[in-house]
């Protein structure tokens, strides 16, 4: 792990790490241009994360350093923003319709809410200078949903989302992860493991096909089910939080279509500027071997390294094509 004094670079603001020369500034604000798009940053040394001192213009220069990898899993996905205005120790705010104020350029997916009874307006970040712009409005964290907006019914992949109770941690999840992935595997279906950038794990099964949220939700739940039958001691399938003391929630109910999942490569709102990272499996293994999570927490400056080292190890739950059986 590296410590919070790596923190000191300025934005870069472009997808192959050359740097966009402002084209003035006029003290707290910036104005740039980017793929012929020209925003205007605001308050770039505004603290975002107070325990460190990662400023607003450091969170802006890892969306732009990380974007090459990011935006594929971001394309043509219902984004909604969880915005910090004040910070990661002050209020924030969901907001699922997309700002008035936003650039003619920004694309908006009309998603239809049954609870509204409209189309809502949804941003879409499918490319470099939206995501800079939802940055620059303190948009820490980025929650999609699982399916491309062109077919909301129809996600892309599963998830399951491995959530330590009290007394349990990243430890119990990695084995949880492990059990899961096995059963997966007698079912021919590849997984791919990331941390949620918080306290758990996620487990990402892509599938590219035509199954419906019905369907894996059915099939999420019911493998949930089959490992706390397993696993009674170790592992809940159930929602009370009352049972999930030294217990690892599989919580399966993330497969719908009205709920959104934190993207890989977002960044957490917690003390540290942590990030939801692929991880590798056998990286999933030593953590339980060694019964230490110290290096499944990543933090920007380490997950741009991972992807300068290995590119996107999360690459195939974009393009692989998987079929969901029918039943476990």
């Amino acid at each position: 792990m590296t410590s919070s004094t790596r923190h000191g670079r300025q934005p870069v603001l472009d997808q192959g790490g050359r740097g966009v020369k402002p084209l003035n500034d006029d003290g707290p604000r910036t104005s740039i241009t980017l793929n012929g798009r020209t925003l205007l940053l605001s308050n770039l040394d505004k603290v975002m994360y107070p325990k460190t001192g990662f400023t607003k213009g450091q969170v802006i220069d890892y969306y732009a350093r990380i974007a090459r990898v990011l935006l594929p899993h971001l394309k043509d996905r219902a984004l909604t923003l969880k915005r910090y205005p004040n910070g990661v120790n002050a209020e924030f705010f969901y907001e699922k319709r997309c700002p008035s104020f936003r650039p003619p350029w920004v694309k908006i997916a009309p998603i239809w809410s049954e609870d509204k009874k409209e189309r809502i307006p949804y941003c879409l970040a499918n490319d470099l200078p939206t995501l800079i712009w939802a940055a620059n409005l303190a948009d820490l964290e980025l929650h999609t949903s699982l399916a491309r907006y062109q077919y909301p019914a129809r996600p892309t992949a599963m998830v399951f989302d491995l959530d330590p109770g009290e007394g349990a941690g990243m430890v119990d999840c990695a084995q949880v992860g492990l059990w899961l992935r096995e059963l997966l595997a007698k079912r021919e279906l590849d997984c791919f493991p990331k941390t949620s950038g918080s306290k758990g794990l996620q487990i990402y099964v892509p599938l590219n096909t035509t199954a419906t949220f019905d369907q894996t939700k059915s099939f999420a739940r019911g493998a949930a089910e089959q490992l706390a039958n397993q696993h009674p001691d170790k592992v809940l399938a159930r929602m009370e939080k009352r049972l999930r003391k030294e217990k690892v929630f599989i919580d399966w109910s993330q497969n719908d279509h009205h709920k959104t999942t934190v993207c890989v490569y977002s960044l957490r709102a917690k003390d540290h500027p942590t990030v939801s990272t692929p991880i590798k499996w056998n990286e999933v293994t030593q953590t339980l071997k060694t019964q230490s999570a110290e290096k499944l927490s990543f933090e920007s400056e380490d997950v741009l390294r991972r992807v300068n080292e290995w590119g996107d190890l999360f690459k195939l739950v974009v393009t692989a094509k998987q079929k969901l059986p029918r039943t476990l």
